[in-house]
This record gives structure tokens, sequence and C-alpha cells, in this order.
């Protein structure tokens, strides 16, 4: 594909990074030391000017592209770049990055032709909302060709090797001590962090039984930072009902913050230290503390800061790659910063068109693909061989029931082909799904 990107910033960056890979790539940004960058370290054609400025484009007038992405931080700046280069060039599809949650609900998106638009804070903020739904989970997946759910949980609540034993449950990875694998049976060690694909009240019967230390229930939560981000999060918790306190040493953002929830979230400031703040304010009677600022270190630090005061569920925002091995390690929940959030929809916004769908888990060690037998797929009638391989997990999603895939099969309309595996053998497993 042709592909243009408004923005070299970190969302950008990785975007180019990726997609310059068997793609053609453009990337135009108005900072000539990040396009420098860029150029320096990928195969990309850089493009100096500035996005909102309709000369910038008359250099790209004789290019067609199939995709225009725009995700510089401001929202003015992306909403007018997809307006200007239609006049200039012939754009297939247009994704946009956008802040303010107003967006979603306007009819701006239809009015620009965009095709998909994504909202970072939101796409944070719900995945974190989730979490009430499932209180014993570590992180949650869903997919829009089955109900059936990825969801992970610590096996704390076991004091032997323990087998999975449920209908429409199976376990599809394991990271013990520090390593990743694809387990060939259903045999869980203590202290394991497993990963299930499945119906999900099944699911939630396993989560009840492998860990008993997480509250069965999510009323009472903590915010640390009351940014763009932290407010979105407290809102969402607001809605669900749950009782939220919001922690922030910048008194200013205390104050919009206040103002923004219209006092509906306990507001308070830690301008002198927070230690105190948990003893005072009785912050350690939370069921879940939420880290929510831009520092990763500083999200670390008051998780293990709130599990001393006996918070048992923990969660931090993670903004850069390189600390999610850390906070993981940690048994801090992990959850995708905007930015990153950002990154992952895109891509999956823009692979959602191909045949198979792909989406990586446990921080990129690991990765699941989906192919769905459509009424008018080539697959509707055909004898499939399963591919039988070290490190991958096959299944069938046929009537609502999860099989193992490891014997030839006729495909059926309806049928969903499931694959788990290593990101070491992700290309194999790929390219076998495609040439199916």
């Amino acid at each position: 594909m042709d592909i243009i990107i408004a923005g070299a910033g970190r969302v950008g960056f990785n975007l180019a990074r990726t997609l310059s890979i068997g793609h053609n790539v453009t990337v135009v940004d108005r900072n000539a030391e990040a396009l420098q960058r860029l150029q320096e370290s990928l195969d990309i054609l850089p493009v100096h000017g500035d996005i909102e400025d309709p000369q910038t484009y008359r250099k790209l007038i004789d290019k067609d592209a199939d995709l225009f992405i725009a995700v510089t931080d401001l929202d003015e700046a992306n909403l007018i770049s997809t307006l200007i280069v239609d006049d200039f060039i012939q754009i297939k599809r247009k994704i946009i990055r956008l802040r303010n949650a107003f967006f979603a609900k306007s009819s701006i998106k239809e009015k620009l032709h965009i095709t998909d638009a994504v909202f970072p804070l939101e796409l944070t903020s719900d995945t974190i909302t989730t979490l009430l739904d499932y209180p014993k989970a570590n992180n949650i997946k869903s997919f829009k060709q089955t109900d059936f759910k990825l969801i992970s949980l610590w096996a704390n609540g076991i004091d032997a090797a323990t087998e999975i034993d449920a209908p429409n449950v199976r376990l599809v990875g394991i990271e013990r001590q520090k390593r990743f694998y694809i387990p060939d049976g259903n045999r869980v060690e203590p202290g394991d962090l497993i990963y299930l694909f499945g119906d999900e009240s099944e699911i939630r019967s396993v989560c009840r039984r492998f860990d008993h230390d997480t509250p069965p229930a999510i009323e009472r939560c903590v915010i640390f930072g009351a940014g763009d981000l932290g407010v979105a999060i407290a809102s969402k918790l607001l809605q669900q009902g749950k009782e939220v306190k919001l922690v922030e040493k910048d008194v200013s953002l205390c104050r919009i913050a206040d103002e923004k929830l219209e006092g509906e979230a306990m507001t308070l400031s830690c301008k002198y230290g927070t230690g105190e703040l948990f003893e005072e304010e009785g912050l350690g009677h939370a069921d879940m503390m939420i880290a929510a600022t831009g520092n990763d270190e500083y999200n670390i630090i008051k998780c293990l800061e709130a599990r001393e005061h006996g918070i048992r569920k923990v969660v931090a925002v993670n903004n850069e790659l390189e600390y999610y091995n850390l906070m993981h390690s940690l048994g801090i929940v992990v959850v995708r910063g905007p930015k990153m959030s950002a990154y992952n929809a895109i891509l999956e916004s823009i692979y959602s068109s191909q045949v198979v769908m792909e989406r990586k888990f446990c921080g990129g060690k690991a990765v699941v693909f989906l192919r769905k037998v459509f009424p008018d797929s080539p697959l509707v009638g055909k004898k499939i061989k399963p591919l039988k391989k070290e490190g991958i997990k096959l299944f069938l999603v046929r009537e609502e029931k999860l099989l193992p895939f490891s014997e030839p099969i006729v495909a059926e309309e309806e049928d969903l082909l499931v694959g788990f595996t290593t990101e070491t053998m992700a290309p194999k497993l790929k390219v076998w799904f495609y040439e199916r």
C-alpha cells in the first residue's frame, strides 16, 4: 500500500516503523529533526511542512494513496489535514487520531469522509473499565469475530499443579519464571501467569478457583494522576457507580479535575508527599488503584506503595514499551497508555479489512490469529489440515463450541479458525492462515 502519515511523533514513528516493512510510507511533519531521525532508521519518504498548510501537499500532488493517517497531538491539525489532503491527493481511506471525545458523538467523521477515528483516552479508560467486570483478571481481550475472550490471570490461589477442566476454555499461554510459552496441555503451576481463551462465564469460574487474592468485586477506586487521562478514567468509573478518589501533585490540575467531574470524585492534593495520604484518607481500603500519569517510573512506584498499604489490585498505565516487562514482572496489571492504544487501534483498523485478523498479547511475546469462514469464503466445504508445530495451538470455534484443531476438518460456514503462537513462530502460522 501507499501510506501517508501526518505527524512524526511517537505514534507516527511507531506506525512508520511497522508499516514501512512491505509498504511505501510517506511521513509529513514540520519538525525537520524528527523527519531526519525517521529517515536515518527507516525506509520512508520524508516531507517537511505543516500538515495544516495546503502548500505542503502540493509536493505530493501526483501521488495517490491507499491510506492517510493523521496522528499529531492536536485535534484541529488532524481534522484540517484530512480536509485539505482531499484537494490534492486521491485517498482511498482516512484514519484520524482525536483526543476530544465530543467528536465521537458528532457527525464530523462522516462530513470529512474519515474511515475510522481513534480516541486514545477513551481506549485506555475503557480498558480499565473492563477490569470492573473481571476483577480477578490481569488483562482482557475481545474479538469482533466471536464472543469468546482471551483473559489472563495469576494462578496464586493453588498450592499444587492443577488441570484446567472446563468444556469451553483452553489454556493458550503460560508465563512462568519470566518465560512465555504455548503449553501442550492444560496443566497450571502455582504462581503462573496463565492465558485462557473461551467462554467468559466459564473463565470466571476458573478465575475464582485460581485467584483468591483479588477482591471479588471492585467498588472503591483510587487514581493517581488528574491529567486528561486520569479525569477520563474517573469519569468512566463514576458512570459505573464506583467510589473514586483522585490524587494529584499539581494543585491546579486538582481544581480543573474537580470542575470537570462536577465534584463527584474526591480530589486530593499530594503536593507534600503521598505516604501519609494512604493513612489519613484511607486509600489503603480501596479495591483497585490506577496509576495514570505520563511517567512510567512514577506509576510503578505508586503501584508498589499502594500494594504495601494493602490495595490488592494495582494497575499501571504503560506509556513507554521499555517499561512493560518491568511492570509485568512486578505483578502489576499493565494497561496501554493513550499513545500505545492509538498505535495498536490504528494498526487493527488497517488490518481489519484483511482475511486474517492478528492480535498480539503478553506484551508482544505472543500472537493470536483468527480467520472467519464467511458464506462466500473459498474455505467452505474445503478439507483443512492443521499445522502441527511446537509452539502453535490451533482451535475451531463451531456453533459456540471451542474444539481442538489437531486433525483435518471440513470447513463450514461461520466456522472460526483460531491459532495461538509465540512471536518467533508467528510468521509460519501467519503463512498457514493465508494459504488456506
